[in-house]
């Protein structure tokens, strides 16, 4: 496929799409619910539905056949499923670096930027390896928090701890919930994202991620232990209020699997010659790029509301450097 019918790059060897990104129509005003029935595909498919089949695969070939034993913890179901986590995130991430970045199928086309991170050192990873520092921090500490919560999680619905609904009870209430799942970890995410922001957590914690500028799949869950506890937290909401632990196992596969495709680096994966599957990434890649910019990935205005939204066009670029100098000038007044 020709990339530059899409989009166009620069001289330093930046895509940018030609359309200019725009929050999800939800909560736009007035209320249009003929844009929001038309957006709704894309919502789902393909990888919210991903995610939710590979929840129900996990529930009845992982979780179901332990369940009685969830309902003391113990090493032997624990390290099951910490494993499993371990080769699931192995051949999912590893299948998209293992095309897009190991064998470069597509070359540069719809990458963002042009560089491909295993090319350049830098003194900021361990060994002066990007994938190297990435793979660690993910399989080290991101991999054991998300399992250490979805054994917490499923060992409070074993004992009967969580309010738990049935899908043959209140199958309406449920698709409810399901696909309500991605904005309140929008909600969360963007929370949790300026707390970690703010200069002293962002120094010690949130650097650790930012250091990835031109992200790549290994970077998805290369975190600070505390944002990896922060970042997975919002599974808990399903033994807050009434749901099935098949959603929570969800939710957790939606924040953990769903990473990938916020830092693949490409906004466009083909399939063929002529198909290709969007990647909806380029949000969060201007945030790895800019750093203060769009800060949720735009199923809730948030960064519209408070100011930080970057589309990705010139005039966003102009926009965000407006901010940045009337910030400047703030702390100039300040220091003065």
């Amino acid at each position: 496929m020709d990339d530059l019918k899409f989009g166009t790059r620069d001289k330093r060897g930046y895509w940018r799409p030609k359309a200019k990104l725009e929050p999800a129509p939800l909560l736009n005003l007035p209320f249009n619910l003929l844009a929001i029935v038309k957006w709704l595909p894309a919502y789902l498919f393909p990888w919210n539905i991903i995610w939710a089949l590979s929840a129900v695969a996990y529930w009845h070939f992982i979780v179901a056949p332990d369940y009685e034993a969830m309902k003391v913890y113990a090493w032997g179901w624990a390290l099951k499923l910490f494993i499993v986590n371990c080769i699931a995130v192995f051949l999912f991430y590893g299948a998209f670096e293992l095309r897009l970045y190991m064998r470069r199928a597509q070359g540069t086309r719809f990458k963002y930027n042009s560089k491909f991170p295993a090319d350049h050192k830098s003194p900021a990873f361990f060994f002066q390896s990007q994938n190297f520092d990435n793979i660690l921090r993910g399989f080290g500490t991101g991999v054991p928090i998300w399992t250490a919560y979805e054994v917490f999680i499923l060992h409070f619905y074993a004992n009967g701890n969580a309010p738990w609904v049935s899908f043959n009870e209140h199958p309406l209430y449920l698709l409810g919930v399901f696909l309500l799942v991605p904005l309140f970890h929008e909600l969360h995410f963007f929370c949790i994202h300026l707390l970690i922001h703010t200069p002293f957590l962002y120094k010690w914690v949130h650097s650790v991620h930012h250091n990835s500028v031109n992200p790549s799949p290994w970077s998805s869950l290369s975190m600070h232990p505390v944002e990896h506890a922060l970042y997975f937290a919002g599974a808990f909401l399903h033994v807050l209020i009434p749901s099935n632990p098949i959603l929570a196992i969800y939710h957790l596969h939606f924040a953990g699997f769903g990473a990938v495709v916020g830092h693949v680096g490409f906004d466009m994966m083909e399939v063929t010659d002529e198909k290709a599957i969007p990647s909806h990434a380029y949000a969060h890649y201007l945030h790895h790029r800019y750093f203060e910019v769009n800060y949720a990935d735009g199923l809730i205005p948030f960064d519209k509301w408070f100011g930080s939204w970057h589309d990705g066009t010139p005039e966003g670029d102009a926009l965000m450097n407006a901010r940045y100098e009337k910030r400047k000038a703030r702390m100039n007044a300040k220091a003065a």
